[in-house]
């Protein structure tokens, strides 16, 4: 599913971010990566949906050779992945079924289609009874779990969660972290980036860093 053998990157202004990563994520396991700011947690994240490339090393996602992956395959590793963000990214003039519908409209999914599969996920995180609100009548909560929804649309194996609860109430964190469990246990696989440890207790694996280096890892 994720494996980084020996990855360095080196970013233009001589920051060096990676200093040989490596670590193997098996389908179906729900790992975090763990470490203070600066430790490389980002840059692993954008090294595995494709935004930035690894000054050496190899990186391999789904089946995809990230150093080799050509420009136009790029949108079908993305169609098995779903990223959600700490800071939502949602649409604020869309309205949230439309803000979810727009991860399937990108790939090229028919209205019918559409229709059917952002109502099931939708009811799947609680948002049922609000797709006609916009993003600022929303709660933080509920603007996440809309990020969720959107995440899931395309029915990806693969989720990376970068602080999806950093900026929420202990509450709604918890709402968050047991939907991402909960599809975990159907077989989705879960990275997750984190500074909270209290998260973490919701993993199976935590890959901890420190200055661009896998200083522990532990299964739990």
């Amino acid at each position: 599913m994720i494996k980084l053998t020996d990855v360095f990157k080196v970013y233009a202004n001589g920051t060096k971010a990676l200093k040989g990563v490596t670590f193997a994520l098996e389908k179906g396991e729900f790992a975090f990566l763990v470490g203070p700011s600066g430790s490389g947690k980002s840059t692993i994240i954008k090294l595995l949906t494709g935004e930035i490339a690894a000054t050496d090393g190899n990186v391999i996602v789904n089946g995809y050779d990230m150093e080799r992956i050509k420009l136009r395959k790029l949108p079908y590793l993305r169609r098995t992945i779903g990223v959600i963000f700490q800071d939502f990214r949602l649409i604020e003039k869309k309205t949230v079924f439309e803000n979810v519908a727009f991860a399937m409209r990108v790939v090229g999914a028919s209205n019918k289609e559409i229709r059917k599969r952002v109502s099931y996920v939708l009811e799947l995180v609680g948002l049922e009874s609000k797709v006609k609100a916009k993003p600022p009548e929303l709660s933080g909560g509920e603007q996440q779990r809309v990020a969720v929804a959107r995440a899931l649309v395309n029915n990806p194996s693969l989720i990376i969660a970068d602080e999806p609860t950093g900026n929420l109430d202990s509450k709604n964190g918890k709402e968050v972290m047991n939907l991402l469990t909960e599809l975990n246990a159907e077989g989705t696989t879960v990275i997750m980036v984190t500074h909270s440890q209290h998260d973490a207790g919701y993993a199976a694996r935590i890959i901890n860093l420190f200055d661009g280096e896998i200083v522990a890892q532990a299964t739990l």
